[in-house]
């Protein structure tokens, strides 16, 4: 299996007041991504009385994970949906071209 193993120059990021050296293919994703995660931990922050970085590290890990499933949750739901609507569609395309092939 190959694999794309061309990574631009790394990008600075500050998470939480630390600096990372970042590598990817993509700079402004990496910082947006970064720009996300900081952002949870200063929310996080301010909703405790935390003030070890690692434990508000986790904090947001577990919000992003909420987050995720349910985003991942209302994915399924709408996905199953799609597939049983186009089901519908399909059975009733049928039916019509069927009828069209025994008039014609």
């Amino acid at each position: 299996m190959a694999t794309d193993t061309t990574f631009e120059p790394p990008v600075k990021v500050e998470i939480y007041d630390q600096s990372y050296n970042l590598r990817g293919t993509d700079a402004e994703y990496i910082q947006k991504l970064a720009e996300y995660v900081d952002g949870k931990m200063r929310s996080v922050a301010e909703k405790t009385s935390t003030i070890d970085s690692l434990r508000l590290a986790v904090l947001a890990a577990l919000n992003i994970a909420d987050e995720f499933h349910l985003l991942r949750k209302k994915y399924d739901t709408l996905a199953a949906d799609y597939r049983q609507r186009t089901g519908v569609l399909s059975g009733a395309l049928d039916e019509v071209l069927d009828e069209g092939r025994k008039i014609g």
